[in-house]
């Protein structure tokens, strides 16, 4: 089959090399000059646990309506936000009163999954992300257990690695934490992971290609069709024939889908990052941190550390929310102090947007329109669920029967 993949993300090039795998003719139409310069460009990099992520799904980091009102709501109401927004977050409370643990149990399992899946082509290939091993949540208090609760009990129900520790042993296994800062314990989950996911979705590209499949960069698609399936690029009359087309596009997906039927009530919840260089190897994270009280993660990438948190709702006409970044600089240097070189010219600062569905699970599987396809709204776990979901959807383009449950991620849920 030749088939047409919307989207050169981390979705859509490990689509790409899954079903080139398998044999297909396939072409990649991504509307930036190169791979992976959108929402998978220098986001937190977590891989595992997935449930664990911050933002992976409603019903996880305390009271509702703490998330998204009052003067510390979790939510940040940027400007260029309207009643779209607000809309969508009335949806993700509703679906934090009725499917929250079976989002969180579909994103463990899922994410299990993908992450041996990632895995197995990261050992075929031979290739290596800057990845690190290891995942402590820092508890303050015995309350803050609270905040995360239904993520620890569904993971450990699952299957998962979870341990309790004290104060003591959460700083033999990060050595750099603070002394002085309060610290009742952790949860350590040594099978957790991080990496560099625009690393690895450029890794994979290069992958796709060897296996004959074809990126056109600085091509948009404008719409699409079914039945034939087909794509309009933006300054083509006619559109392009195709066998099958995927859409992996992100927050466009909403807008080229809801002409074939499936409308996915897609947010950009945007995040934001700071990477910056090693000062002192023993003195910084030697694998991924987690701030449940304030969502923010730190992950050890390679010779950098890259800290992100935020949540935020519009456009912000691209400007960078200066109380944000701060917080963000505060917790590393406060729970890492001495560990990173902040005054580097090497530093990245970086606001990039979540495609995140209400119920916070990712649409995979057939649109409304034949020959239509969907993997995207991966939100939060894009990184985390991306090599599942590609493998998933070769096997369902090629009428075989997934390894993993898609029930839960049907794409016309809504």
């Amino acid at each position: 089959m030749h088939i047409a993949i919307v989207g050169a993300g981390i979705a859509g090039t490990a689509t790409a090399y899954e079903l080139a795998c398998d044999g297909h003719a396939v072409t990649v139409f991504e509307q930036r000059a190169a791979a992976a310069e959108e929402a998978s460009f220098a986001n937190a990099g977590l891989l595992a646990p997935a449930p664990m992520i911050p933002w992976a799904a409603p019903g996880i980091g305390g009271p509702a309506g703490q998330r998204l009102f009052g003067r510390r709501a979790a939510v940040r109401l940027a400007s260029g936000a309207g009643l779209s927004d607000l809309r969508w977050l009335w949806q993700r409370r509703r679906a934090a009163r009725t499917a929250g643990d079976a989002a969180v149990t579909a994103l463990a399992r899922f994410g299990s999954y993908s992450q041996a899946r990632m895995h197995q082509v990261a050992e075929a290939l031979q290739l290596d992300p800057e990845s690190s091993r290891g995942v402590l949540v820092l508890l303050r208090s015995p309350s803050d257990l609270e905040r995360i609760e239904p993520a620890v009990r569904i993971l450990r129900e699952t299957g998962a690695d979870l341990r309790d520790v004290d104060a003591d042993t959460a700083r033999l296994i990060e050595p750099g934490l603070a002394s002085d800062n309060e610290l009742a314990g952790a949860i350590h989950v040594p099978d957790g992971e991080s990496g560099n996911c625009r690393l690895f979705a450029q890794m994979l590209r290069y992958a796709a290609q060897e296996r004959g499949a074809q990126f056109i960069f600085n091509a948009q698609v404008t719409s699409l069709r079914g039945g034939p399936a087909a794509v309009l690029l933006a300054g083509e009359r006619e559109p392009r024939r195709f066998d099958a087309v995927v859409v992996c596009s992100g927050l466009a997906a909403a807008g080229l889908l809801r002409p074939a039927g499936t409308p996915l009530p897609l947010a950009g919840v945007h995040g934001y990052t700071i990477s910056a260089p090693l000062r002192e190897d023993t003195h910084a994270p030697q694998g991924t941190v987690i701030d449940p009280v304030h969502r923010i993660t730190l992950t050890r990438q390679g010779q950098r550390v890259r800290v992100a948190g935020g949540a935020e709702l519009g456009a912000a006409d691209g400007a960078l929310h200066a109380p944000t970044l701060q917080v963000l600089y505060n917790a590393a240097s406060g729970w890492f102090p001495g560990g990173v070189q902040w005054s580097s010219p090497q530093v990245q600062t970086w606001r990039g947007a979540r495609p995140m569905l209400p119920d916070g699970l990712p649409a995979i599987g057939a649109a409304g329109a034949a020959g239509v396809w969907v993997n995207a709204g991966h939100g939060a776990c894009g990184w985390a669920l991306a090599c599942g979901s590609a493998r998933a959807m070769a096997d369902l383009i090629a009428q075989r029967i997934p390894e993993a449950d898609l029930q839960p991620f049907a794409p016309r849920r809504f």
